[in-house]
């Protein structure tokens, strides 16, 4: 990774695009740092801006993965696997699988649906409405929550709706949140890499793009840090209520790009 890091920058993605990009990421990594989730979130809503969804979810995936790594780690892997596995696996099936990003679906469709999503993310944030104790429910209803985000996931590269809304169903503690988040987001990132690669073999990637993912990943650990750092003093409600704000004006941009 470090020699491909170390190329000049190719014609088909100029310096400033690159530093708009580690921009992003730093931003989104910050924000992850913050409040433990988001980066995937905050990554597409911005890159969605100006380049079609599916090179955005390609610059995704490895930082996406590679900062979930700690966050998977935990003692509560197997009770959260014996729980959620039906919902992991229609993540990953359904995003594998579904008409969106790469496939069928055109890009103008796709950041429409990303549009929708991030506003309908934002004004859920913002009311806070009170969610049932599902906690001692079959583990089965995390199938229809797993399949309904595999097709959000396969549109828009958003894995929050409605997946997140349901774990916080099950009244986990804020430790096994934490591990399920980190574990819960691995799947559907490891799936839309599985999604990204049938549409665009890494043969076929350009350089532009293999070096905009090092910048990428370096920017998302930079913020990552940075938000770790800041944690202290932002994390609250008024800091959330802020960012979701920001994901409904976001969605609200891609919308009007859309048409």
């Amino acid at each position: 990774m470090d020699s491909t890091c170390a190329v000049p920058a190719p014609s088909g993605m100029d310096m400033l695009q690159l530093l708009m990009v580690v921009m992003v990421f730093v931003l989104a990594g910050s924000v992850k740092g913050i409040t433990g989730m988001g980066l995937p979130t905050v990554a597409i809503s911005l890159l969605g801006l100006w380049m079609p969804p599916v090179q955005a979810a390609a610059l995704l995936v490895i930082p996406s993965l590679a900062t979930n790594v700690a966050q998977c780690r935990g003692p509560h892997l197997r009770a959260l696997a014996a729980r959620l596995w039906p919902g992991w696996l229609a993540i990953a099936i359904v995003t594998v699988s579904a008409p969106g990003l790469g496939g069928a679906v055109s890009a103008q469709v796709a950041r429409g649906w990303l549009g929708g999503i991030l506003v309908a993310y934002g004004l859920w944030g913002l009311w806070r409405p009170r969610l049932p104790d599902l906690s001692l429910s079959s583990k089965w209803l995390g199938l229809l929550a797993g399949t309904t985000t595999g097709f959000v996931t396969a549109l828009t590269a958003v894995f929050v709706l409605p997946w997140v809304p349901y774990l916080q169903t099950l009244r986990l503690s804020k430790d096994e949140m934490v591990q399920a988040l980190g574990l819960s987001f691995t799947v559907a990132t490891l799936s839309l890499a599985v999604r990204i690669q049938m549409s665009a073999p890494l043969g076929s990637v350009s350089s532009s793009v293999a070096i905009a993912v090092c910048g990428a990943l370096l920017g998302a650990f930079g913020g990552l840090r940075l938000g770790e750092v800041l944690r202290g003093r932002l994390a609250g409600p008024a800091f959330q209520k802020a960012l979701f704000i920001v994901f409904i004006g976001l969605g609200a941009a891609n919308l009007v790009q859309a048409h």
